[in-house]
């Protein structure tokens, strides 16, 4: 299928257009007093997208093998979006202990506070969290894997139990991205993804996504949308449209990449423990193995010591990799969480400090000569 935009009869062009625009306008009085009528996917006012949004929505839906998408101006805001459309003062609420921390920050100090019970779970649950259903469950949100310890939870099992006790289920899939995993295929309700990482590619942007298979589910999440203003640029709609045409082989390489420096950190005497499920060993990767398809570009690892100073000679002696909280760019990347912040965790699969780092498309051997000279310098400290 060919695929290109056309305006007219005279033009066409490989590339989305850019549609600006907060002001919808009407020919007529009848559609304007009845303008909410076209929603959930029509045009009524400039905060629910205008076509350059809808184009994205349908690539990504496209993408997840599912019938909606509603897009948002950050992953965080998609992972707010699905909650809050279907959550309320009353309902009990299961998260993921291994959760993004901004979506565990939103539930306690403002869910909580508006009468929702939040209660975490064990990241690497299967069927034992039909014990931590109540009555008045409403939804739970799981990550695959844990967003810095990497745990892997069994989502067909969380599924099934969900579905016989009539609870919602949402899911963070951006690790896994649809080419590794696709959620609404197993069951899940709500698939939330942080186009933020792959789908744009380039660290430039923030955009997030919920994708669903219910009409009704996506009414609700549109109209949500439109109440919390959560309105998305029409230009980082285009840049993530662009992403999409070479994510396919951004992801490959780079889940390519993240497994040739992993298999070569775990063989270094400095390092304790390695937290990826696609490497062998790990206790997560019986279940990767059997529901996921390529590693994403993200893992975690550990250090033998736990020493500040050990820590701060390792990334000091770091050439080419920076410092930065996200990932799932072309550019690799690398972050440290402290032992404290392990220790602090419900469920907390360490004590020590975590580093985390996310495999770029360059070199890998690039990345591996950085990391012996940190491995170095940290070992020095700490002889």
């Amino acid at each position: 299928m060919k695929k290109y935009y056309q305006a007219n009869e005279a033009f066409a062009s490989l590339s989305a257009p850019v549609w600006r625009a907060s002001t919808v306008v009407f020919d007529d009085v009848e559609s304007f007093i009845h303008r909410k009528a076209r929603q959930p996917d029509g045009f009524s006012y400039g905060i629910t997208g205008t076509p350059t949004a809808r184009l994205l929505e349908q690539d990504i839906a496209r993408l997840e093998g599912g019938r909606h998408c509603a897009v948002t101006p950050s992953g965080q805001a998609a992972l707010c979006l699905a909650v809050m459309a279907f959550v309320q003062g009353g309902d009990h609420l299961l998260i993921s202990a291994a959760s993004y921390g901004a979506l565990k920050t939103y539930a306690e100090k403002w869910l909580a506070r508006l009468g929702v019970e939040v209660e975490y779970y064990p990241p690497a649950i299967a069927h034992e969290i039909e014990r931590f259903i109540r009555p008045n469950t409403k939804m739970i949100c799981a990550e695959a894997p844990g967003t810095v310890t990497m745990e892997m939870p069994d989502i067909p099992a969380i599924v099934a139990a969900a579905k016989k006790h009539g609870v919602m289920t949402m899911i963070d899939n951006t690790w896994a991205s649809p080419l590794g995993f696709r959620p609404l295929e197993h069951g899940i309700d709500l698939c939330v993804e942080a186009a933020t990482k792959f789908f744009g590619g380039h660290s430039d942007l923030l955009l997030g996504a919920v994708i669903t298979n219910d009409a009704q589910q996506f009414a609700q999440l549109r109209e949500t949308q439109s109440i919390m203003g959560l309105q998305t640029s029409p230009d980082d709609c285009f840049l993530v449209l662009r992403g999409l045409e070479t994510f396919e082989i951004r992801y490959r390489r780079q889940s390519e990449n993240a497994m040739i420096i992993a298999t070569w950190l775990q063989q270094q005497p400095e390092v304790r423990d390695m937290l990826f499920p696609c490497l062998p060993g790990d206790k997560g990767h019986e279940v990767w193995k059997r529901d996921f398809g390529p590693g994403g570009c993200l893992f975690s690892f550990t250090l033998n010591q736990d020493n500040e100073q050990g820590y701060h000679a390792f990334f000091a002696a770091l050439e080419h990799l920076v410092l930065g909280a996200s990932w799932g760019g072309v550019h690799s990347l690398i972050a440290f969480y402290p032992a404290q912040m392990q220790r602090d965790r419900v469920f907390p699969r360490t004590d020590q400090a975590i580093i985390r780092l996310s495999a770029g498309l360059e070199d890998p051997e690039l990345i591996i000569k950085d990391l012996k000279r940190a491995l170095r310098a940290y070992a020095q400290v700490c002889a």
